[in-house]
């Protein structure tokens, strides 16, 4: 993206997903001047189908975001593929805006819609099954491994919650304890494990075996391979916050470690700056993170708007009206907007 002069948007939105456009979508049909800066990494790309989104289960990620991004476009939003580099407050509040492919626009308010990235088990075979029969989650996934035997890899931060609720789905669960000693589950997790029918193996997971692009089993290090057709993986869920970071966002502890810290709306430490979406935590998934963005977007478009009628007003009142002519005038402008 090169631009030979610097635009002025009213919002500029940094992430093109469903966080990013969901706030752009709000912003367009309030005539605000809107530009969408996408990178083009969505979190959920490996999947085929999305699902939890009334009316869009199932369907295909990539269909979703380009229905939406025709959506905005319909109303004026404009949509670039390219990264932000930098963004620079100036001494008004506002931000100047600079890009990988070049160029530079200022921006009134920004949303960071920049997601997060999952960081894989170093194991064998689990990035290039990841997405398919390789998953992380029963809400987005589960339904549609029912009744299979599934494998869990049990995670020093999620333990053995997610062999739990799979179990809730099939009724061949197997706990692997993988780098985990059996000692460390206390006794009360043994018996949760034990009523929910979850079978628990020890040993080193070294790798997944698969067959005719389908995984087949899970091997051990002593060569132990258990017959699986699917494998459940804990993630290192890290935000992409390098730009809430350099614009000195304040960021909160959550389980998957810091993300940026928000009020409701969005609103990060810094005026005039939003995060929505995985940027703002790991549990937003499709359908949360079109809440979050359209909440952003509504209360930034009442920040604008009150920002801008109180400088108008401070104008007004250094003109040539007197108070009483002010509130006059006022008066009469408002009859009029409203008759």
């Amino acid at each position: 993206m090169v631009r030979t002069e610097k635009q002025t948007y009213e919002v500029v939105v940094v992430g093109g997903g469903t966080a990013g456009l969901s706030a752009a979508l709000v912003l367009g049909r309030s005539r605000r001047s809107v530009l969408v800066v996408d990178a083009g990494e969505p979190r959920n790309a490996p999947a085929a189908h999305m699902q939890g989104y009334p009316s869009r289960d199932g369907m295909p990620p990539a269909e979703f975001l380009a229905e939406v991004r025709r959506e905005v476009t319909g109303y004026g939003v404009e949509l670039v593929r390219d990264r932000v580099t930098a963004a620079e407050p100036d001494a008004s509040g506002e931000f100047d805006v600079a890009f990988a492919g070049g160029g530079r626009v200022h921006a009134r308010r920004l949303v960071v819609a920049t997601g997060l990235v999952d960081e894989l088990p170093e194991i064998p075979g689990v990035a290039e099954r990841w997405g398919k029969d390789v998953i992380h989650c029963p809400y987005c996934h589960g339904y549609e491994v029912r009744d299979e035997p599934i494998g869990v890899l049990y995670g020093s931060a999620s333990g053995i919650h997610q062999a739990l609720l799979f179990s809730q789905l099939s009724d061949d669960v197997t706990l692997f304890l993988h780098e985990a000693d059996e000692d460390e589950l206390p006794d009360a997790d043994w018996q949760m494990l034990a009523a929910a029918g979850v079978s628990v193996v020890s040993g080193t997971v070294a790798g997944l075996v698969v067959e005719d692009d389908r995984l087949t089993g899970v091997r051990l290090t002593g060569g132990r391979v258990v017959a699986r057709s699917v494998f459940v993986v804990p993630t290192r869920m890290v935000p992409r916050d390098s730009l809430l970071a350099a614009l000195g966002a304040r960021t909160k502890e959550t389980p998957a470690g810091p993300f940026v810290d928000v009020d409701p709306t969005g609103l990060t430490s810094v005026p005039g700056v939003w995060a929505v979406g995985n940027a703002a935590g790991p549990a937003e998934q499709v359908v949360n993170a079109a809440s979050a963005g359209y909440r952003a977007g509504v209360f930034i478009n009442m920040d604008l708007l009150h920002t801008d009628l109180e400088r108008a007003v401070e104008e007004r009142r250094s003109g040539v009206f007197s108070p009483e002519g002010e509130r006059a005038v006022a008066r009469a402008l408002a009859k009029t907007a409203s008759a």
